[in-house]
């Protein structure tokens, strides 16, 4: 998708999750699924380190994001928001692989997690772009809001009102 349409098609989003100042990322996965119509479950994890930061995992039912939980929680909305930004950009899930599943879920055998929750494709680079640039259009757009927002309320806040997700 070319980035252009990528960001019309997150301010359209948005929008209709109405998303407002200051951006609360747990806040938008709630809405985000209300709006698909299945859970979205963030769960932090502490991943191994190098390794990944975030998996989006798909299941029939609901879809899990689970992101590091040894960093930043300003670290930690970006994993989830780039994980969001593989749902919004209509991605399939993460890339089939033993090796992260037995690292996640250590106890349990990887071909009975892949059946409980995955479908998994492997993402190449084009998409990962696509789920950063959701990320950083949320973001960016948070960062302007928050900044262009009047305080305090009544008259004043109100004849001076943002814009939105334009």
């Amino acid at each position: 998708m070319k980035e252009r349409e990528l960001r019309r098609q997150c301010r359209r989003l948005l929008r209709e999750l109405d998303i407002r100042p200051p951006l609360d990322v747990r806040l938008l996965c709630e809405r985000l699924a209300a709006h698909r119509g299945r859970p979205i479950h963030l769960m932090d994890y502490p991943l191994p380190v190098p390794g990944e930061f975030g998996v989006w995992l798909a299941s029939d039912a609901a879809d899990y994001i689970l992101y590091q939980r040894e960093t930043t929680k300003p670290h930690q909305d970006h994993i989830i928001l780039h994980e969001v930004g593989h749902i919004v950009a209509g991605h399939t899930s993460d890339e089939d692989d033993d090796e992260l599943l037995q690292r996640i879920y250590p106890d349990i055998d990887p071909e009975v997690v892949r059946r409980a929750l995955l479908r998994r494709t492997h993402y190449d680079a084009a998409q990962e772009r696509e789920a950063e640039t959701v990320a950083t259009i949320i973001l960016e757009w948070a960062s302007v809001l928050n900044y262009v927002t009047p305080a305090g309320t009544g008259l004043g806040a109100a004849l001076n009102g943002r814009r939105g997700w334009l």
